[in-house]
């Protein structure tokens, strides 16, 4: 069997689903408009990788040679300051593409990529990606749509830094991780929390403790359930 049969055969458990590599690629904005063969090239050249909690995938500063999409699990992408203080600006989940920015301009990471809980993803090298958007320009459509989409999210994210003090943007964290369910367990340790909110620990916890005592949130440990989304949701504008 030739490598790019192998890489449209070849399954990858996502939740409850089994989709293809293939079927993964042309989830992304990246590789949406590739075609059948195309995207076999690729996937043929990729690798699926299972990952632990906390295994780092790649490191600020490190010299890029791949990117990656997220099969099953969290990613979180995060920067530190010289003093040690974490910021998460982005959380990669299901499907979603990372690790691009170095094809494009070939200088070293931005920021730092780790898993936050057993995870697995496809790693895919630049240099099949680079051969089958040079043979066609017009598929860089696809990386201009990658890029306005994260410029979209650093918009979104200055916006909340500006309007939202901690409590609204941890309402808003709340609501992304807990997504349509009432129910939910925190993905993140409330360190992670924190940097995701871009504020100390104390003050987040400070935030959560409020919406509880106003009965918008029950706690147990990592174990939440929003009792009044309409609030928590009005609080997060």
């Amino acid at each position: 069997m030739g490598r790019a049969a192998h890489g449209l055969r070849r399954k990858t458990q996502v939740g409850f689903a089994a989709v293809t590599d293939l079927e993964l690629l042309r989830s992304t904005e990246l590789f949406a408009d590739l075609g059948d063969d195309d995207l076999a090239r690729i996937a043929a050249a990729s690798n699926s990788r299972s990952l632990r909690r906390g295994d780092v995938i790649f490191s600020e500063g490190e010299d890029p040679q791949n990117l990656y999409v997220v099969e099953e699990g969290r990613i979180a992408i995060a920067s530190k300051s010289i003093d040690g203080r974490e910021s998460v600006f982005a959380l990669m989940e299901r499907g979603m593409l990372f690790g691009e920015m170095g094809l494009l301009d070939g200088l070293g990471r931005s920021a730092e990529a780790r898993a936050l809980e057993p995870s697995r993803i496809l790693e895919i090298p630049y240099d099949p990606v680079r051969e089958v958007f040079d043979e066609d320009p017009k598929r860089l459509w696809g990386v201009v749509a990658l890029l306005a989409g994260r410029l979209r999210s650093m918009d979104a994210a200055l916006a909340d830094s500006v309007f939202l003090d901690v409590t609204g943007r941890t309402a808003k964290r709340l609501l992304e991780l807990a997504g349509d369910k009432d129910e939910f367990t925190l993905p993140v340790t409330q360190e992670e929390l924190a940097g995701m909110v871009g504020a100390s620990r104390e003050r987040v916890n400070k935030a959560i403790a409020s919406f509880v005592r106003l009965g918008w949130l029950t706690q147990s440990d990592r174990r939440y359930t929003i009792t009044d989304r309409e609030q928590l949701t009005r609080r997060a504008r």
